[in-house]
């Protein structure tokens, strides 16, 4: 699937605002080889990269330092949901952004108003993966993400949904489903339905490689808490 169609069915906004600012000095409209007057007044890709660039941005300096893990991780993200010269240009903005101080705020509440939730939801595991690259998930890297994912309009729940699937205590199984531990069984199987809709990849299959494994790894965390939780319980 081409770049253009998969992040136009993700985002579909014009650009303006703090991203259509962050474009001035990123990536413009190169991306689609467009004037920047013509695409201000269409849907453009530019400005999704440019959000990914700032957030991305955002969590890997959360802990005053930037490993190559998490570099990697990223590159490979870009790699794998880019044409290659576009990712390449999106690195190279990375490394600019990463010395400067931008409206990650600004942002968050520009893709609240135009992104899906599904997308918005599948955006934050994104930058948990980052987070989670070298081995240690940083407090100061959760606090940037759940501050980020309030401004994105994600509630707390499903921010800290996606945030137990990166840990494998029994706790984290339940808050995966989005239930405490008190939870009764119907109450569990009613969860899991819930989250297995909510999240099921079939939403995204309008998006991009990287983003379809990771929708897929979700389905497949929501379904190992469960299983993990029914043996727990001796649930049939």
């Amino acid at each position: 699937m081409g770049y253009s169609k998969w992040i136009g069915g993700a985002i579909g906004w014009a650009l303006g605002g703090p991203i259509g600012a962050m474009l001035g000095f990123t990536l413009g409209s190169m991306a689609q080889g467009r004037s920047i007057e013509h695409s201000r007044q269409q849907t453009g890709g530019g400005d999704f990269a440019a959000a990914l660039i700032v957030l991305s941005a955002a969590v890997m300096k959360a802990d005053e330092r930037v490993m190559q893990s998490e570099l990697a991780y990223v590159k490979r993200f870009f790699n794998s949901n880019f044409p290659p010269h576009l990712a390449g240009k999106m690195l190279f903005s990375l490394q600019d952004v990463l010395k400067k101080e931008v409206d990650s705020r600004g942002v968050c509440m520009q893709i609240r108003s135009f992104m899906e939730h599904s997308k918005r939801l599948l955006l934050l595991q994104y930058l948990y993966g980052i987070a989670q690259s070298d081995g240690e998930v940083d407090v100061r890297e959760v606090n940037a993400i759940r501050q980020m994912a309030a401004w994105m309009g994600v509630s707390q729940k499903d921010c800290k949904s996606i945030e137990a699937s990166f840990y494998s205590d029994s706790a984290s199984h339940y808050a995966v489903l989005e239930i405490s531990e008190s939870a009764s069984e119907s109450e569990v199987k009613k969860a899991y339905r819930r989250m297995a809709l909510k999240f099921h990849p079939d939403k995204v299959r309008d998006m991009g490689e990287e983003y379809q494994r990771q929708a897929r790894d979700r389905f497949v965390r929501i379904n190992d808490a469960y299983e993990a939780i029914k043996d727990l319980r001796g649930i049939k």
